[in-house]
């Protein structure tokens, strides 16, 4: 028996050589990396923070890591001069490493200190969030004030896109993790990119306070997202597309993580006259017509579908959403138009 089957739940099966297995499982089986493993199951930690929880020296807690991520089990992740690590769900041994964790007798006093330990954590990077929040909350309240309400854009999302029976889903420009909230229970995997760690911050504390443990925080450049190509089944772009400088880098950019009849949606501005948006929100763009949506969509090989505008005072909101199709995904001469690339 030269293979074993190492199968992560809702995943596609795959296998795993005997020695992979046998690796994960001597990384596991030592006190210290047992513990790490079961923090990194709960949230996604810093070595900072796990070195605060467990109160070990900051390079022996490096160098469980090394030996866990190396053998599959955990996942690293580069935020600014910050990495952060995280239970893998991934790697064909995630499975066995989830399995492992389970196994851990609530009742254990170590367990129960660790967890204690992590519950403090949470508060402080929560408090952390609030402040930055409560600093930027006037600016954000400014722009608000200028069109309907949240709930309602987000009903008209939940319309385009229901949240029910999503395979995963990928929220470029996250910011406060909203998005994430909204359809993190119906996602079987859910990612948010952001370039600023401020708001990665804020929405790892939202997230984690609505308990959507399938939710992922990363950090990342909307031109270049830090994932392969069709990986995703849906993608959304929330309220970001007036910051860029290149819109159509940013659709052509979410178009290739999309799978074969995958779904992109956008939500944004239509066009407008509000020039303090620029010179006091930093918008690159004021608004967007459908004509320039659908030539962008077009030209990233996604087929537009009827947008929804929302009215408001001044500024209306408009989606617009389109499909990959499986046909025109797979034909050749398909490649990105290269005048799409970012100044």
């Amino acid at each position: 028996m030269d293979k074993l089957l190492c199968t992560p739940s809702k995943r596609t099966p795959e296998t795993v050589s005997l020695e992979t297995l046998l690796q994960a499982m001597r990384a596991v089986a030592e006190p210290t990396r047992l513990r790490l493993l079961a923090l990194c199951s709960q949230s996604e930690l810093t070595v900072t923070e796990l070195t605060q929880i467990l109160g070990q020296s900051q390079p022996r807690v490096s160098r469980h890591l090394k030996l866990l991520v190396e053998a599959g089990v955990l996942d690293r992740f580069r935020e600014g001069t910050w990495a952060f690590y995280r239970l893998s769900d991934l790697e064909p041994c995630a499975a066995l490493a989830r399995m492992i964790v389970e196994q851990i007798p609530d009742g254990d006093e170590t367990r129960r200190l660790d967890l204690e330990r992590l519950d403090g954590v949470k508060v402080a990077r929560a408090e952390a969030a609030a402040a930055y929040f409560r600093q930027n909350a006037a600016r954000w309240d400014d722009v608000r004030g200028c069109y309907v309400e949240d709930q309602e854009i987000e009903k008209a999302l939940l319309r385009i896109l229901p949240a029910t029976n999503m395979r995963d889903l990928l929220d470029i420009g996250t910011g406060t993790g909203r998005i994430l909230e909204l359809y993190g229970s119906a996602a079987t995997r859910a990612v948010g990119i952001d370039l600023s760690r401020e708001m990665l911050a804020v929405a790892r504390a939202n997230l984690e306070s609505a308990g959507h443990a399938n939710c992922q925080i990363r950090q990342g450049d909307m031109y270049q997202l830090p994932l392969p190509s069709e990986s995703f089944s849906v993608a959304v772009i929330h309220m970001v597309l007036h910051y860029a400088d290149s819109p159509g880098a940013v659709i052509a950019e979410a178009a290739r993580v999309l799978r074969d009849g995958g779904r992109l949606v956008l939500v944004d501005f239509a066009p407008h006259r509000e020039e303090s948006l620029r010179t006091d929100h930093a918008h690159r763009r004021l608004g967007f017509s459908n004509s320039e949506i659908d030539r962008w969509y077009q030209r990233a090989n996604l087929v537009p579908d009827r947008p929804i505008h929302l009215p408001g005072d001044p500024l209306t909101v408009s989606l617009w959403s389109a499909t990959k199709p499986r046909a025109l995904a797979t034909a050749p001469g398909m490649d990105r138009d290269p005048t799409l690339a970012p100044a």
